[in-house]
């Protein structure tokens, strides 16, 4: 099971549409383990940022991730980096497939309403900055079974 880091960001906070971004990893079988709206702060987003500083978008992505509350969720599930990212779609809305996050719900290229963990490295570095010990749970489903085909003894 992997563990990452999803954000929603100050655009899908304000047009209203965690539930229906929430709605569709659920559906999808993965299992929000940590939970909080947040502000981030300038510090707190320079940090997370830190390695696009220097290029020219990064101010306006620090203004923008701290002009608004985010919500930011620890989501775990077999491969969850990959199956979250996949849903999420392209990185601009304009260029996203349908049927993604980005694709069904975005149009711009600046705005993009989701941030997500790129790999098993970034996503322990990430939960550690927005998630205390503790806040992120250890807890298991009773409907695992019926995700994952666990007939030969492990996750298929």
């Amino acid at each position: 099971m992997e563990t990452t880091l999803i954000i929603l960001k100050p655009d899908a906070v304000q047009r209203g549409l965690m539930g229906r971004i929430i709605g569709r990893f659920e559906d999808k079988g993965l299992h929000i383990v940590g939970c909080k709206l947040m502000q981030i702060s300038s510090e707190l987003a320079a940090t997370h940022y830190d390695a696009h500083k220097g290029k020219p978008f990064y101010e306006g992505l620090v203004r923008f991730m701290t002009s608004s509350p985010v919500l930011v969720l620890a989501v775990r599930g077999m491969g969850a980096i990959t199956i979250c990212r996949n849903m999420m779609g392209a990185t601009f809305g304009s260029k996203a497939a349908p049927g993604t996050i980005r694709g069904d719900f975005g149009v711009s290229n600046s705005f993009n309403l989701i941030h997500g963990s790129d790999s098993p490295e970034a996503a322990e570095r990430e939960l550690g900055l927005f998630f205390k010990p503790g806040e992120v749970l250890n807890s298991s489903r009773a409907i695992e079974g019926w995700i994952y085909d666990l007939s030969g003894g492990k996750p298929e």
